[in-house]
C-alpha cells in the first residue's frame, strides 16, 4: 500500500512531470474535440465549407463521405436503404474505429465529453458518493431498444433525442432548450450517478464499444510492478472497472486493458506519477520487471507533510 500523504488526484504527477506533462492527453483531447466541432461550424458560421453536414453524416471537401455507422444501422433497421455515398462513408468510419478503438470517439471526438468530464471533476471536488449505478449492461439494453424503436417506427429514433446532434443544431440555429439538456446531463453526472451518462446510459458509447472490441490501439499497465497504490488512475478513469485486470492481474497475466469499455482517453497515463501506463498495441503484452531500470521511478524531492 502507498505510504504517501493524502494529496489531490494527480498532484503527485504534476510535481513529477510538470502541469503540462500531467495533463498532456487531456489537453490534446480537448484540442481534438474543439477541432472537430469548429470544423463542422466553419461552414454555417463563416461560409468556409471544408465539411458539410454533422457528425451524423458529412462530406469533406466535396469528396470524402463520412457517416456515423450507428445512424446508418438505425436507418437500415427503419427500412431505408441509404445512398451509396452514405454506405461508403459508414464503412470508412467503421474501419477506422475498429482499428483504433470505437470508444476513441467518446473521448476524442464527442462534444458532450467535456461536459461529463467537468461533472466528474465537480463530483470529486465535492467528495460525493457515487450514487445510483445502473448495471453496466444498461446501455446495451438502451442500444437494443433504440434499434427496436427504429424498426417499429420507421424513423432514426436516437437522432430525435441525441445530445450530440442537438448541440450541433443548437450552435447553428440557437441553443434554446439545448442548454437545459446539457445542464441535465451535467447535474445527472454530478449528483445522481458518477460517470452515469457515458458509463451507463449512452447507446452511442455502447455501439462504438462493440465496434472497437478487437481494436489494435490499447493502454497497457506494462510497468505495473512500480504501482504505489495511489488510486489516482481509478479516480480519473471514466470506466475504472477496466483497470484492475491489467494493473492487479496475477503474474503472467496480460497488462493490456482489453475491455471494449476503455475509451483510450489517456488520463491514467497522465496522472500516474510512476509511469505505470502507456499506449501500445494489443499484441504488446510485455511487462516491465522490477530488475528493469525503467521499472524504478526517479527519486523525487521530499514533500512537506
Amino acid at each position: 500500500m502507498s505510504t504517501r500523504t493524502h494529496m489531490p488526484v494527480g498532484q503527485e504527477a504534476v510535481e513529477g512531470k510538470g502541469w503540462i506533462g500531467a495533463h498532456r492527453f487531456l489537453l490534446v483531447r480537448r484540442a481534438s474535440q474543439l477541432f472537430f466541432l469548429v470544423l463542422f461550424l466553419l461552414g454555417p458560421w463563416f461560409g468556409i465549407w471544408i465539411v458539410e453536414g454533422t457528425l451524423a453524416g458529412s462530406l469533406t471537401l466535396g469528396v470524402l463521405p463520412l457517416t456515423d455507422p450507428f445512424i446508418l444501422l438505425q436507418s437500415l433497421v427503419a427500412g431505408y436503404w441509404p445512398e451509396m455515398t452514405a454506405l461508403i462513408g459508414g464503412l470508412i468510419v467503421l474501419m477506422v474505429y475498429a482499428l483504433i478503438g470505437g470508444r476513441v470517439y467518446c473521448s476524442w471526438v464527442c462534444p458532450i465529453n467535456p461536459v461529463t468530464d467537468a461533472a466528474n471533476w465537480v463530483h470529486r471536488k465535492l467528495d460525493l458518493p457515487k450514487g445510483w449505478q445502473p448495471k453496466r449492461g444498461t446501455r446495451l439494453w438502451i442500444l437494443a431498444t433504440v434499434l427496436l424503436v427504429s424498426g417499429l417506427s420507421g424513423v432514426i429514433a436516437w437522432e430525435l433525442v441525441n445530445p450530440i446532434t442537438m448541440l450541433h443544431r443548437g450552435l447553428v440555429f440557437g441553443m434554446g432548450f439545448v442548454w437545459a439538456m446539457i445542464a441535465a446531463i451535467f447535474v445527472f453526472d454530478v449528483f445522481v450517478s458518477r460517470h452515469g451518462w457515458c458509463g451507463h446510459l449512452c447507446p452511442v458509447g455502447a455501439f462504438y464499444g462493440l465496434i472497437g472490441s478487437k481494436s489494435l490501439l490499447r493502454v497497457s499497465a506494462a510497468n505495473r510492478t512500480a504501482c504505489d497504490d495511489c488510486m489516482d488512475c481509478y479516480a480519473v478513469c471514466p470506466e475504472n472497472q477496466v483497470i484492475s485486470p491489467a494493473l492487479k492481474g496475477k503474474p503472467g497475466s496480460s497488462p493490456l486493458i482489453l475491455s471494449p469499455d476503455c475509451t483510450n482517453c489517456g488520463r491514467c497515463i497522465d496522472v500516474c506519477a510512476v509511469d505505470v501506463f502507456n499506449f501500445t498495441h494489443r499484441f504488446d503484452d510485455h511487462v516491465v520487471q522490477p530488475s528493469d531500470p525503467v521499472a524504478a521511478p526517479e527519486p523525487r524531492a521530499a514533500r512537506p507533510i
